[in-house]
């Protein structure tokens, strides 16, 4: 469901105006402690599995994953900030200008709701987040993202963009972990690749005593490979130097937590 965010975003963004330069997956770190998450490295090899095989503009970055502590929406946004206009001084354009670009956050309407509840999140955060960066909305099935969007102040509502879903997709990581944990398929609801890697890796089982079940079939001869489950090697680099975005010419960088 993530890269398919990203995908609707983009279609949303492009038909505003906007030209998209490319969309961070951002896992969580540990510190988060959600229940049923796999450890950061895990999530870090399979959002790159993921984003390697099946995407040219979606990419990874593991700065927030790799940290000890929790940090908070509004840090992440800030350091891509920093290293893609404050460091770089922005992207190179075709006349090989240097342009500032628009980070935004992406996220589901769930997110936007708990913004809407008082004392969920610090007024600095919100303010931050909402006025100087803005946030893609993707609908979900059985949310009501508008009815969020009255509660939060006026001065927001510029800065916010409600995607609708024109094909319903009730799909969710908490759903897809409910899944594994209970040896069913998930074959189509996710990558191959990932999910190749979720089995080697004995990820999200509650009986480890059940046998596997059978892999994804290879790919196609000249297809590419996952190889040893660890992506293009961009772990560890700053998400200014993947270099994999198909247009230079950019306003509209997304960022995704997973």
């Amino acid at each position: 469901m993530h890269l398919r965010m990203f995908e609707m975003a983009l279609d949303h963004a492009t038909a505003q105006g906007y030209e998209v330069i490319g969309g961070y997956l951002s896992p969580v770190g540990d510190a988060y402690k959600k229940r049923g998450l796999a450890s950061a490295n895990h999530r870090i090899q399979m959002c790159e599995l993921a984003a390697d095989q099946t995407s040219n503009w979606i990419m990874v970055d593991p700065w927030e994953a790799l940290k000890k502590d929790y940090t908070p929406t509004a840090m992440v946004l800030d350091h891509f900030n920093e290293e893609i206009n404050d460091k770089l001084g922005g992207v190179e354009t075709e006349s090989g200008e240097k342009r500032k670009v628009r980070i935004a956050l992406l996220a589901g309407s769930d997110l936007i709701s708990t913004m809407a509840e008082p004392g969920v999140w610090g007024q600095a955060d919100l303010d931050h987040i909402l006025g100087d960066y803005g946030a893609f909305i993707i609908e979900r099935s059985g949310s009501k993202a508008d009815k969020a969007v009255e509660f939060i102040p006026q001065q927001y509502h510029r800065n916010i963009y409600i995607i609708r879903q024109l094909i319903a997709n009730d799909v969710s990581s908490t759903k897809i972990r409910d899944l594994l944990s209970q040896r069913m398929s998930v074959h189509y609801l996710l990558p191959a690749c990932v999910i190749d890697y979720i089995q080697q890796q004995g990820l999200y089982r509650h009986d480890a005593n059940l046998p596997p079940r059978p892999t994804s079939a290879p790919p196609p001869p000249g297809a590419t490979e996952g190889g040893d489950g660890t992506g293009s090697g961009r772990k560890g680099k700053p998400p200014t130097q993947k270099g994999d975005a198909p247009n230079p010419q950019v306003t509209e960088p997304m960022v995704n937590a997973v």
